[in-house]
């Protein structure tokens, strides 16, 4: 007789009790089905669907131009492969900004066609009628300070933000207007270490952070940044932890040579 053991989610509570034990929370990128099984099959406490696709996926300079329809083609891509990390999904540019109603609608989406387990949305106070809304349809909400990219053209830079004190004020306040509001967890990106740290300490949800020191409650890498395929992207943020680009890039090398060779195939690779 088989056994069917049944695998325990990760939720939203559970980074919550992560948390209050001070278990750091480990959080990675994935936009396919492929990609997203190692990242489960490692272990992985949560997976984010980041708009970062319009990037690393696409070629886009900017996050800006990845439409809803194509985030949910990702994030259902990642959903099928993960059995128990949590899938978060980022709301995309233009799916959110324009009113509480709107931001509804694209959540709805994301979590009804694509099945995904909480959306993220960049923004502080200006957001906390969308966050409120959407928290009241059921759909937990993960807000994002500091680094914003979708307002990169309004920022005209990716520099460290929050170094002066009226901004610093302001990302606190706007961390504990989400926190209010429901959010289950902030990611800070790219600001001061000693701030980061201040706002983890200020908040009873989780930080996660990527360029925020290691004062945050989890930490978010970009897994094309972290496993080095996209050649000479090394921030000071970034630990890489493999160089996948010119291994990749010599295995297809070996490929070509072995073909043109006629080397390949071989009389073990023939029916």
């Amino acid at each position: 007789m088989s056994v069917n053991k049944e695998v325990k989610r990760i939720t939203t509570n559970t980074l919550q009790e992560m948390k209050q034990r001070g278990e750091r929370i480990a959080m990675l990128t994935a936009y396919d089905f492929s990609m997203a099984a190692v990242v489960e099959d490692a272990g992985m406490d949560v997976i984010l669907v980041g708009d970062s696709a319009s990037n690393v996926m696409a070629g886009h300079e900017t996050t800006l131009p990845i439409t809803l329809d194509q985030m949910i083609y990702h994030a259902s891509s990642v959903v099928r492969a993960a059995k128990k990390a949590l899938v978060v999904v980022d709301l995309p540019f233009g799916s959110y900004q324009g009113n509480s109603k709107e931001a509804l609608y694209s959540s709805i989406r994301i979590m009804k066609e694509a099945g995904a387990h909480a959306v993220k949305m960049e923004g502080g106070t200006e957001i906390v009628e969308s966050v409120t809304r959407i928290l009241a349809a059921g759909i937990p909400v993960m807000g994002h300070l500091g680094l914003t990219p979708q307002s990169i053209y309004k920022f005209g830079t990716y520099t460290v933000r929050a170094r002066e004190e009226a901004e610093a004020n302001k990302l606190k306040t706007d961390a504990l207007a989400l926190q209010e509001a429901g959010c289950f967890g902030i990611v800070l990106e790219k600001i001061p270490a000693k701030l980061a740290r201040q706002v983890t300490d200020s908040l009873t949800i989780p930080t996660i952070g990527i360029g925020a020191g290691s004062g945050c409650d989890g930490q978010v890498l970009v897994i094309h940044d972290m496993l080095g395929l996209n050649k000479g992207f090394k921030p000071r943020f970034l630990r890489q932890y493999l160089n996948l680009f010119e291994e990749m890039s010599g295995a297809v090398k070996n490929y070509i040579a072995d073909v043109k060779s006629k080397d390949f195939p071989g009389e073990k690779e023939q029916y």
